[in-house]
């Protein structure tokens, strides 16, 4: 019985997780060096991520600073960046790429909102689908009394609202951080 519950706690952690994540893309008016996770450049054949291949720090509270360890790659950082969905002008000096995080408006802070809602949203349908599954292996295990399927139940309900708060907090302090001027 202890297993079920263990194993759904961590599928519901790792949803939560993963919310976590996707969350760190969302640009807040700050910079911030997960901005560039997921970017990557072909690297002496082999596509890698930037900060496989470059320190990434942060100036003056709104500029990228993306120093190559190898100074052959600079070119490549600039291209993948401009590819990428970011909509952020990289800016090449020969020695580092500078990335300015330009100031959101009130609109484009209301924007990210309501993408962070559905981020949310889809995390705690994760959560769901996840109760819904241990409910399933629950109520077809013969062998559990009545009573204990009926606590076990009570017990995978309750697991589920514990994880759907920590997804509505985990929303609530990115929505606050991107609402923040």
């Amino acid at each position: 019985m202890e297993e079920i519950i263990l194993e759904l706690e961590e599928r519901m952690e790792k949803a939560v997780e993963q919310l976590d994540h996707s969350l760190n893309k969302v640009r807040t008016g700050r910079a911030n060096p997960n901005l560039l996770e997921g970017i990557e450049i072909e690297y002496y054949g082999a596509m890698t991520p930037i900060n496989q291949v470059a320190s990434i720090s942060v100036s003056e509270g709104r500029t990228l600073v993306i120093k190559p360890y190898d100074a052959n790659c600079l070119k490549d950082i600039e291209k993948a960046i401009n590819k990428s969905e970011l909509g952020l002008p990289p800016q090449n000096d020969g020695i580092v790429v500078r990335v300015s995080v330009p100031q959101l408006t009130e609109e484009t802070r209301r924007g990210y909102c309501k993408d962070v809602s559905k981020m949310a949203e889809e995390a705690k349908v994760a959560v769901r689908n996840i109760r819904r599954d241990g409910n399933d292996v629950v109520k077809k295990d013969k062998t559990i009394s009545e009573d204990s399927q009926k606590d076990l139940l009570d017990q995978i309900q309750k697991l589920t609202e514990k994880y759907t708060g920590k997804i509505d907090e985990v929303a609530k302090q990115k929505e606050k951080e991107i609402m923040t001027i």
